[in-house]
């Protein structure tokens, strides 16, 4: 039972230090990408879309290389399932949202077809070094891409906003400098804490290491999502608040799974080709539907953000009643 205890408290102080690191990791790449002179586009979708997922990568790059693979594959997924029915169904209920972005509505394609695609690499129930590579090549593709939108679409409503933001944020270059490093430590350090005690945890409590990243590590290493989305629609950037989980989902799909089986090849359990995999599909492909009108700019009002979070509870409650409660 101390052992359990223990395990609890460095869960809980592991995802409290790696939401904060992860804030700051993030505003501080953005403020030293911006004094770089980083078009403010490239910084929407580059740092700040995919900075979310560093909490992400740390903790699955953690678990992987201390040989617990569902918890590095529960994490990314998980994390997935979360971003869209969690944060944006959380988001639609407080302020619908609006997407004018022409580069969020290509984007969004391009994640559903990557959902889709990347049953392929699990089809053999174990991703290995050859899967990492070609997840971390289409990774590298999707980067490129986003750097060409990113260096033509300068008048896109994603970049006008984050340059709003980055303007209200404004800190001078060693400070951003400071959080940039600062962070990244802080990130390491309290991914090995929160990877600790969800591994002896799980152990004591006889549930799967997958289940536990699944869930409790997923809603996690979300927060920040949450967080950046919830005050981006209140201040009326919607964009930003989309943009942050098309780009963590991209990130988490391609380059976490993809770095964390390039570190130890990991053994896909069952569940997650007829469970997790069907749900995370059908988040992505429910939300491609609500955002990706032709009419007006498309829009995810209240009652599709009800219906997103029902889907995500749902989710939860079924891994809860044929998982911990046998």
């Amino acid at each position: 039972m101390p052992q359990i205890l223990t395990a609890l408290f460095a869960l809980l102080a592991g995802l409290v230090l790696l939401v904060w690191s992860a804030d700051r990791f993030v505003e501080g790449a953005a403020a030293t990408a911006d004094h770089a002179g980083m078009p403010p586009l490239l910084i929407g979708m580059v740092i700040v879309g995919f900075g979310t997922s560093a909490p992400e990568m740390a903790v699955s790059a953690l678990a992987a290389a201390g040989g617990t693979p569902g918890l590095a594959l529960g994490n990314a997924f998980g994390s997935n399932i979360a971003n869209i029915g969690l944060i944006l169904g959380v988001t639609a209920l407080f302020r619908p949202i609006a997407v004018h972005s022409r580069v969020l509505r290509k984007e969004l394609p391009l994640l559903t077809i990557i959902t889709i695609l990347v049953v392929g690499t699990l089809w053999d129930r174990e991703l290995d070094r050859l899967d990492a590579l070609v997840l971390l090549a289409v990774f590298l593709g999707v980067m490129g891409w986003a750097i060409v939108q990113g260096l033509r679409g300068r008048a896109d409503a994603l970049g006008k906003e984050t340059d709003a933001r980055l303007a209200h944020q404004r800190m001078p270059l060693r400070r951003a400098v400071l959080w940039l490093l600062a962070g990244l430590v802080l990130l390491v350090l309290s991914s090995r804490m929160l990877v600790w005690g969800a591994v002896i945890l799980a152990r004591g409590m006889g549930i799967s290491n997958l289940v536990i990243g699944l869930t409790v590590v997923a809603v996690g290493t979300s927060l920040p999502e949450l967080a950046s989305s919830m005050m981006a629609v209140r201040k009326g950037k919607d964009d930003i608040a989309l943009g942050n989980v098309l780009g963590s989902n991209m990130f988490n799909t391609l380059a976490v799974v993809g770095i964390a089986a390039a570190i130890h090849p990991l053994q896909v359990d069952p569940a997650v080709l007829y469970r997790d995999w069907p749900v995370m599909t059908g988040m992505t492909l429910l939300l491609y539907l609500m955002a990706y009108r032709f009419r007006d700019h498309g829009r995810i009002d209240r009652l599709e953000g009800a219906v997103l979070l029902a889907g995500y509870i749902g989710y939860n409650a079924y891994l809860v009643l044929t998982t911990v409660i046998k």
